[in-house]
């Protein structure tokens, strides 16, 4: 069965440095809390607001240990108002067995308010 992993996180300025460390937080810690392992993994979708520009998400995503063969793809978020600014966000397919009402969503930083129903207490 694959099911999908939402994941979300801000960063406070475009800034290469930002974009590469927020995305690596947010992958790792999906696949932290939902045990996933690269080679369960189908394909990463990451898009941003078109306010990030400095750099490509998806090279943060194929530069973690063991994450090099893993398909992963960029893309903007729709330009709709008002909208979180800087905002990253990941959709991980995965190869699981767990029941989609069991999946862990991780939102980091200011996404937090995309779905708070979703986020751990």
């Amino acid at each position: 069965m694959i099911r999908g992993v939402r994941g979300a996180t801000t960063i406070e300025i475009d800034q290469p440095e930002a974009v590469m460390e927020a995305t690596q937080t947010l992958a790792r810690e999906m696949a932290k809390e939902n045990h996933i392992e690269p080679e369960g993994v189908a394909s990463v979708i990451i898009s941003t607001t078109p306010d990030i520009v400095s750099a490509f998400p998806a090279k943060a995503v194929r530069t973690i240990e063991g994450w090099e063969y893993v398909p992963v793809m960029c893309t903007h978020e729709m330009n709709v108002q008002p909208s979180l600014p800087r905002c990253i966000r990941i959709m991980m397919h995965v190869n699981t067995t767990v029941a989609q009402n069991e999946i862990q969503h991780v939102y980091l930083n200011e996404a937090i308010s995309l779905r708070p129903d979703l986020v751990k207490k």
